[in-house]
């Protein structure tokens, strides 16, 4: 098969860190405040603003709290269930490699009590409808490593009694997310802003701020996880005043994809960019006989790590290692042509594609990637043909 013509402009498929915002430069950082401490005013007021850009953009509720936390979407998480998981029941949803984490997390670090597991494979969703409203909820809304995402929060209850931990960190900024249904959030900027990585997002509700005030779990908790004193909530951390040293050369960088998502049009501009580029890739699959998408119904396949699967007879009688194999070949094969950068599946995924097809990634490149694929696809496999018959 010979090459494509075209290449995508923009070869950065990889999901996390993601693509930087089309047009974005280090110029764009020329305001960062560097050499100041992050406790003084102008550096203070910099993260106070990150803050409130995203409840405007994100239609967070004025009556929840916001932070920025250290060690990622993961520091933010797990600072969540070490602090406030314990008081009731907890309802577990797992059904790829970052959901099962925390399942993990909860039942052999934690080692908490009532906790019942609901699990799926690479490619399903498990069964919503079993959550408990007398329990906590611990769900990831995308699965970024399976491609696989929650389709709305319909099957969360208003009326519980519970509360619901969400790790959005690769859906938030391409889905409308249910406030009213979320309790404790989380994300990290490095997903669909195409930020920079290290530092955390933490939403919480107002019945999550309860929880913290009134519930002392009994295990000690890091620094970096506590977040009352005195029975009280640290409300500095939710205006701006970090537990530890943030990067403010993140933080601008931050502050410079969140000014533009308001210039594309908002939450509702990046959620269309993130359709647009997945309808690149369906398009592609639709008419395509040896590829599919990972996730078994298109109702809860993600729309931002997009994960494939290989359908062809053929690859399906490989042993697992000879797949994987097969998959780091093709993926080379891309990256030397400068096509598309760090598209193989988790390592932990069954073997097969991810490509990122949030807000920063411009359609015409999905457009472009997508022959190349094909083309990658067809030379690796006469290679190993070619291969196993001498």
């Amino acid at each position: 098969m010979q090459q494509p013509a075209n290449k995508p402009a923009n070869p950065n498929f990889s999901s996390g860190p993601c693509s930087k915002r089309p047009g974005w430069s280090l110029e764009a950082l020329s305001d960062a405040m560097l050499g100041r401490s992050h406790r003084a005013g102008p550096a203070k007021a910099k993260l106070k603003e990150t803050i409130e850009l995203h409840r405007e953009i994100l239609g967070i509720p004025a009556d929840y709290k916001i932070g920025i936390v250290p060690a990622s979407d993961t520091g933010a998480f797990e600072m969540a269930l070490w602090s406030m998981l314990g008081a009731r029941g907890v309802d577990v949803f797992a059904w790829e490699s970052f959901s099962s984490g925390w399942l993990k997390d909860i039942t052999g670090q934690l080692k908490l009590e009532g906790v019942n597991t609901y699990n799926a494979a690479y490619g399903a969703l498990p069964d919503l409808s079993q959550a408990d409203p007398a329990n906590d909820c611990v769900f990831v809304w995308n699965g970024t490593t399976s491609g696989v995402c929650v389709p709305n929060g319909d099957w969360i209850s208003s009326a519980r009694e519970g509360l619901t931990f969400c790790d959005a960190t690769s859906g938030v900024f391409a889905y409308d997310m249910p406030w009213d249904k979320l309790d404790v959030t989380t994300w990290s900027w490095q997903k669909v802003l195409g930020g920079e990585a290290a530092h955390g997002m933490i939403v919480l509700s107002p019945r999550a701020v309860e929880r913290l005030e009134s519930y002392k779990p009994d295990r000690p908790l890091p620094k970096i996880f506590r977040m009352t004193k005195g029975d009280k909530l640290i409300g500095g951390i939710f205006e701006g005043a970090t537990i530890n040293t943030p990067s403010m050369l993140a933080v601008e960088d931050c502050l410079d994809a969140l000014k533009w998502v308001k210039s594309i049009g908002g939450l509702q501009g990046s959620i269309d960019r993130a359709k647009a580029n997945y309808a690149e890739i369906k398009s592609w699959v639709e008419k395509t006989d040896w590829a599919a998408f990972l996730a078994e119904d298109e109702s809860y396949t993600s729309i931002t790590s997009v994960c494939l699967k290989i359908t062809d007879e053929w690859f399906g009688g490989m042993s697992a290692d000879d797949q994987l194999a097969f998959i780091k070949t093709m993926t080379k094969a891309l990256d030397a042509e400068g096509v598309a950068y760090d598209i193989a599946g988790y390592r932990d995924a069954p073997a097969g594609l991810r490509i990122w097809c949030g807000a920063t990634v411009e359609a015409s490149d999905v457009a472009a990637l997508m022959p190349w694929v094909e083309w990658a696809y067809e030379t690796t496999k006469a290679q190993a043909q070619e291969s196993a018959a001498a």
